[in-house]
């Protein structure tokens, strides 16, 4: 008896061993079996039919490089391998100042991930590894807006998930506090300088609170490429490739915001070097932000309760563009990678762009407004603070293209030399569009501004 038993134990192992074998393969990986996964189809003109194998069902493992620690895809890559089991996605989170230098080495060879975050300000280095979508431009146009700037020989690499730009964020309790309430909130410049004032406290002749604050990075480099636009005025001139800077608007806009600090006395070239950190601290009223400072301020200053409006504009009629915005891209895939790995690639790639959820994460996550057409009216976008203040601009936005940084740096070092050094605003902006052309001279950057869908406005 006990020797039977043995040999219908080890009979049972055997088989069980066996049933093993067709599950997973020699590495452990699982395989999949199971076609039809009783799912829905998701998308409009992109679709995504997820009952289907996926490398035929054979185990696989594919690599996703990225710098930022909760990125949408690693929650959508969670999901994609809930429906494919056989498919694993590793994500590899690189720092920021790694990632630009570590991603362009690993892509060279054939060991680099299949799929990686992308930055379009990274875009030259990238472009020579990227795989063009398989997806066709016309399907990608139906779905999503702002495609057409991302079209290179009629192939698309990456496009934007989501876009953003410049907002005032406001502090409701000084707000209210002025004896201000929604119907004070300003539509244009001269309105703004008025309300700024009201917000604006003054003891013993030292200011204690600003009305508004623009100090540090973000402020001026980006407002007046913004109030710039506001006037029809281009960041660059005819030939895409040299800065627009040394003209009678970016003169009237500077003059404009120093005018709000030297004049106005809403604020002050003394009153901190960081408006992000001033505002979180409730000395500053009002800041130009992006999108980031929503997560900057539930980050950092949770207690802020603090509101949006949109950028104000010279007049209440509608400007050729109301600022300038830069999106968050959708993933590259690398064309050095082996077929398996790129079409696993570009299957969770069109699973993303078919799928809402995705868009939608990146939008919250950034608090910058999806440019998927499927979500222009979604009740949870338009709920969001940030987002809702967003949507009626979305279509006066212009994108550039990724400019050198020269026109951010500058820009900053003029308007110090005009707050800090009392050089002449003329002389600086002269000074700054030389600079620049300087900079500029090796550069391949062309503007993409004839691209915007207004352009022809201009003529």
């Amino acid at each position: 008896m006990k020797k039977f038993l043995g040999i219908m134990m080890l009979a049972l192992l055997l088989v069980a061993l066996t049933a093993c074998s067709s599950s997973k393969n020699n590495s452990g990986g699982i395989k999949d079996e199971q076609a039809d996964k009783g799912l829905e189809v998701m998308g409009e003109t992109i679709k995504y039919d997820p009952n289907k194998l996926v490398n035929n069902g054979d185990p696989i493992e594919i690599e996703y490089w990225t710098w930022v620690d909760n990125d949408a895809v690693i929650k959508m890559a969670k999901e994609y391998e809930k429906i494919y089991p056989n498919v694993k996605i590793k994500v590899a989170v690189q720092p920021w100042d790694d990632i630009w230098t570590k991603l362009p080495l690993a892509l060279k060879g054939k060991s680099g991930p299949a799929m990686f975050g992308i930055h379009n300000s990274q875009h030259d280095i990238l472009i020579p590894y990227l795989a063009p979508y398989d997806i066709p431009v016309s399907d990608l146009e139906a779905d999503f807006n702002s495609v057409n700037p991302h079209v290179i020989d009629g192939k698309v690499y990456y496009i934007d998930s989501v876009i953003n730009t410049g907002n005032i964020y406001y502090n409701k309790k000084l707000w209210t506090e002025a004896g201000l309430t929604d119907s004070d909130i300003p539509k244009t410049w001269n309105q703004f300088r008025e309300v700024a004032k009201k917000l604006t406290k003054v003891e013993n002749g030292k200011m204690v609170q600003a009305g508004f604050n623009y100090n540090g990075g973000g402020g001026y480099n980006a407002l007046y490429q913004g109030m710039n636009y506001q006037k029809g005025v281009l960041m660059f001139k005819e030939d895409g490739k040299t800065a627009n800077f040394d003209n009678e608007a970016t003169k009237e806009t500077t003059k404009l915001l120093v005018d709000l600090y030297e004049v106005d006395k809403v604020g002050s070239k003394d009153f901190g070097d960081d408006s992000t950190m001033s505002f979180g601290n409730g000395q500053s009223a009002m800041v130009y932000k992006w999108g980031w400072m929503a997560g900057e301020l539930a980050n950092k200053y949770p207690d802020i309760e603090y509101g949006v409006f949109a950028t104000p504009t010279p007049s209440e009629d509608v400007p050729f563009a109301y600022d300038r915005y830069n999106g968050e891209s959708t993933p590259g895939i690398n064309t050095n990678q082996s077929d398996e790995q790129q079409a696993v690639a570009q299957d969770f790639l069109k699973y993303l762009l078919a799928n809402d959820n995705y868009s939608k994460e990146v939008a919250f996550l950034n608090a910058s407004f999806p440019t998927k057409k499927s979500l222009v009216e979604d009740e949870e976008i338009l709920n969001d603070p940030v987002l809702k203040v967003l949507a009626p601009r979305i279509e006066r936005l212009i994108w550039p293209g990724p400019f050198p940084a020269t026109i951010e740096t500058t820009a900053n070092q003029v308007i110090e030399n005009i707050l800090y050094n009392g050089q002449d605003l003329n002389a600086s902006i002269k000074e700054g569009q030389e600079k620049m052309e300087s900079d500029m001279k090796d550069s391949n950057f062309k503007s993409l501004e004839d691209k915007y869908q207004f352009y022809s406005e201009l003529k």
